[in-house]
Formats: C-alpha cells, structure tokens, sequence
C-alpha cells in the first residue's frame, strides 16, 4: 500500500522539498544567465569601442567622430541599447605615440534577475593615429 515505507507525517515532503530545491535552482540559473548576459553586452560594446577608435584614427578624420561611429555601431549590434554615450579624443601613448581614445559607457538593468538598479558599464578602445 502507498505510505507503508514512510514514517507517519511524512507523506507529501519530497513535492515541498521539490519545490524549494527547485526555486533555488531557478534563481542560481537566472543568475548564471544574466551574468552571461552582461558579459556579451561588455565584449560587444569593447569590440564596437575599439572599431570606433579605429576609424577615429584614419588620416584627415578627427577623434571626436569615432564616438559617434561607435554609438550607430552600437544601436545596429545590440538591439535597445541606443541610451549609449561614446566619445573620442586624442591621447597621447607609450613614447609619445598619438592615439585615439574612444570610450562608451551605458546602463545594463537587470531584466532576469532584478536586484537593484543595474550596472554601469564603461569600456575603452584605442588605435594609433595615422600621421601625414
């Protein structure tokens, strides 16, 4: 007969065990998923920063045009995500060397798991500026 095995009161634990093991697991996964989240929107504006600087860096095209070039690069890669603010300047690198800074910066919320406001995330990307 069902219930025989288990001693009395116990009938019924292992759905509330189920249940609460269960939503743990939810949250660690949403968690792991919302960490993958932010990471692929990091690497993405990187990669968009440093094709920015890139262009920054030509020869006749002043710094200041490469945050621009970096936020259209932006708004096509990463859908919703036009609130981003880039700009570009003139650095100056290791021995002198004339760079191109372009640095984008944009608030990522919390959309699986939300615990607060967001993050704030602030990349850079660099090139060499090409000299006449």
């Amino acid at each position: 007969m069902p219930g025989e095995d288990a001693p009395p009161g116990d009938e019924g634990s292992a759905v509330v065990e189920f249940i609460l093991v269960g939503t743990l697991l939810l949250f660690l996964f949403l968690g792991i998923l919302q960490v993958g989240l932010i990471l692929h929107i990091r690497n993405t504006l990187a990669a968009d920063a440093a094709e920015g600087a890139r262009h920054a860096a030509n020869l006749g095209v002043p710094a200041a045009d490469g945050g621009p070039y970096a936020q259209a690069l932006i708004a096509r890669t990463i859908p919703g995500r036009a609130d981003t603010v880039c700009t570009g300047t003139d650095v100056e690198g290791p021995g002198g060397t004339p760079l191109v800074q372009v640095t984008c910066k944009v608030a990522v919320p919390l959309v699986l798991v939300p615990l607060g406001d967001g993050v704030t995330i602030t990349v850079t990307g660099h090139a060499v500026k090409e000299q006449p």
